[in-house]
């Protein structure tokens, strides 16, 4: 979510190539960073598109959907080297290519047709050299050689109940986030055979380039602990290993390819105090500037707003919305939308974007100050209660889903609504930003006492193991650095 928060729809981004990047690895590689102008509509919906026509079409909405650009110079470079030689490697060396890095904390890379490649900060936050980072730019750069690249998002974090609710709440209107979402998903499945291909032919640039060519194998495993440790007790998504091959057969055949290719271990740049000078200081989880989750609570500082779902709902962030699940089939969905400020919130309720509402049950209030409207819409399986409000110019909107009404549901949609205020101070002070900071084993350190610097965030150890591909009873090298997270 953007500074703006979410909006329904593409979210316009000016994007202007680094020069001082670009010179370093040549004119081919570009690395995206926002600026100030909207960026004008390339083409136009319903174009029967080529390669290079579909990606420009799709990058903005990607960009949107992922939280915008993330901007961190030492990470730009680095990622424009690799992209670089990697480049070379894959007899590509005058390709045009667009490399963005995404502010989101998912563990994600992906392609679009045409050149634009995108790597997430927090598959920057994981790997722990260049060469791992290096195998994953040489998947994606594989899926556009072998002209398969398809724009991968990635995979709604949302359980099933709100997947759902999404599309059952919304109509065929093509403005919908949930429309934007479905096209993104049928450009993002790749075939089995087209995953090991890319695998194959990412190994075979990578190693070409001069990078450890085992990192492939590597990083998998990494991506697949840190999947797990996210996912908890439940069944969450896996992100760029969501519709992959099974990981450890996938593991497997990356080891054993590039021992075929490239012989024995031990082969290849892995340059890693290069890769943990380039990404310390980077952001660690969601971003403070995107809307921060605090047990029951979402705080969004730029739009100084906040709110407080009932107990017994688990609230995360979605590409485009907040969404929340109680275990008793409930679920709330929070996200915003373009509303011409002529209409009235109670117009817009009945303006036909939601399916199956009572439009006799819209009725108009205020609470803290705040505008709002709300209403109740059905459908053959939901009963949903449904609100919009206007703050500062900008409108947002609760969907609040159950199987049935009850007292209890509808007192629980009410007291959401009437939380929904402005920020205070001390909101605002609730909010902290977490970033990877390095530290430097002493004789005598264990992972146990690195992990005590981590940030007040569960399972810290378990953590610090993960993101520097550890293990319990592994030592640590006296004068080597390892990640934590922390406050900068």
């Amino acid at each position: 979510m953007d500074s703006k928060f979410v909006r329904i729809g593409a979210l316009a981004i000016s994007l202007v190539a680094l020069t001082a990047c670009s010179s370093l690895v040549g004119s081919g590689v570009n690395v995206a960073r926002t600026g100030d102008n909207p960026a004008p509509i390339v083409v136009p919906e319903g174009t029967d598109p080529d390669d290079s026509v579909l990606g420009l079409r799709e990058h903005p909405r990607i960009v949107s959907a992922y939280g915008g650009v993330y901007e961190d110079r030492p990470a730009e470079i680095m990622v424009a080297r690799i992209v670089g030689r990697l480049l070379a490697a894959a007899n590509q060396p005058d390709a045009k290519y667009q490399v963005t890095i995404l502010d989101t904390s998912e563990v994600n890379a992906f392609a679009l047709p045409g050149g634009y490649i995108y790597v997430t900060r927090g598959i920057l936050a994981l790997a722990s050299d260049t060469s791992e980072l290096a195998a994953v730019l040489a998947h994606e750069i594989a899926h556009v050689t072998l002209r398969h690249a398809r724009a991968r998002t990635d995979r709604t974090r949302q359980t099933q109940i709100v997947d759902r609710v999404i599309t059952g709440i919304f109509g065929g209107d093509t403005s919908t986030d949930a429309t934007a979402n479905r096209t993104r998903e049928e450009l993002a499945a790749f075939s089995r055979s087209q995953e090991l291909d890319a695998d194959r032919e990412g190994i075979k640039f990578a190693g070409k380039a001069g990078y450890d060519p085992q990192a492939a194998a590597r990083f998998l495993g990494v991506m697949s602990r840190f999947a797990a440790f996210s996912a908890g007790a439940s069944s969450g998504s896996d992100g760029f290993l969501s519709s992959h091959p099974s990981t450890p057969a996938r593991i497997e055949t990356a080891m054993n390819t590039a021992r075929a290719m490239f012989g024995a271990t031990g082969v290849g740049e892995s340059d890693r105090e290069g890769y943990l000078s380039a990404i310390s200081g980077l952001s660690f989880g969601d971003s403070p500037a995107q809307g921060s989750i605090i047990g029951q609570r979402f705080i969004h500082p730029a739009n100084k707003f906040t709110f407080t779902v009932p107990q017994g709902y688990s609230l995360q962030t979605s590409q485009s919305a907040v969404v929340g699940v109680a275990g008793d089939g409930e679920a709330v969905r929070f996200d915003s939308a373009q509303v011409q400020p002529s209409m009235s919130l109670t117009d817009y309720l009945k303006s036909g974007w939601i399916a199956g509402l009572k439009a006799e049950t819209v009725t108009a209030s205020e609470h803290n100050g705040i505008e709002m409207a709300s209403g109740l819409a059905q459908t053959d399986q939901w009963f949903f209660r449904v609100a919009v409000m206007r703050l500062d110019g900008e409108v947002y909107r609760f969907i609040f889903a159950a199987k049935s009404d009850s007292q209890r549901f509808a007192q629980g949609a009410q007291a959401t609504l009437e939380s929904f205020r402005r920020t205070t101070a001390s909101d605002l002070s609730q909010i902290r930003r977490l970033a990877i900071k390095l530290v430097t084993a002493r004789a005598g350190d264990t992972a146990d006492r690195l992990a005590g610097q981590m940030a007040n965030i569960g399972n810290a150890r378990e953590l610090f193991y993960i993101i520097n591909d550890l293990y319990p009873g592994d030592p640590l090298v006296p004068g080597q650095r390892y990640k934590v997270v922390a406050r900068p």
